[in-house]
């Protein structure tokens, strides 16, 4: 889904920098505005969860010295916790796609898990499943044109 949007040298991501210092993500979210949004809505729940949090602390204060837009809706003060979504994401392959997304706290991990699926019978569903060909026959391409391993003959 992802495919030429981010570069597996920065993987893994963190959304809020890819959001907010990525000019690239403006092209893969088409709402890109409610998508920033919500997640600085996100980020002033978990900091009223948990004021003292380090990590948490310090990626806003980095966003905030490098991204107007972020402190111009971080200073909204917004609050924003959703379970389900939808987002309407562009991809190279297939275009423009709508998903749902609904998330999952792991609270023992202090992690949200959010899966996104396409309605049944929808042309996102037709287009994930387009996309998973086209991802399996890149695959295959790759792999029929890496050299052959190479055997020695010993003496």
């Amino acid at each position: 889904m992802y495919g030429g949007a981010l570069d597996d040298d920065l993987l893994p991501l963190n959304l809020a920098r890819y959001l907010f210092l990525d000019p690239h993500s403006r092209g893969f979210f088409s709402e890109w505005d409610h998508v920033a949004d919500d997640l600085v809505g996100s980020l002033r729940t978990q900091v009223g969860r948990d004021p003292r949090d380090k990590g948490l602390s310090d990626l806003i204060g980095e966003l905030s010295t490098r991204s107007d837009e972020f402190v111009t809706r971080w200073v909204r003060q917004n609050v924003r916790l959703h379970r389900t979504s939808r987002k309407r994401l562009h991809n190279r392959v297939i275009g423009e796609i709508e998903l749902t997304g609904n998330a999952l706290e792991l609270s023992g991990d202090d992690l949200t898990l959010i899966a996104y699926t396409a309605d049944v019978g929808s042309h996102a569903e037709d287009q994930l499943r387009l996309l998973a060909s086209w991802a399996a026959t890149q695959k295959t391409t790759a792999h029929e044109t890496e050299p052959a391993p190479t055997s020695r003959q010993h003496d």
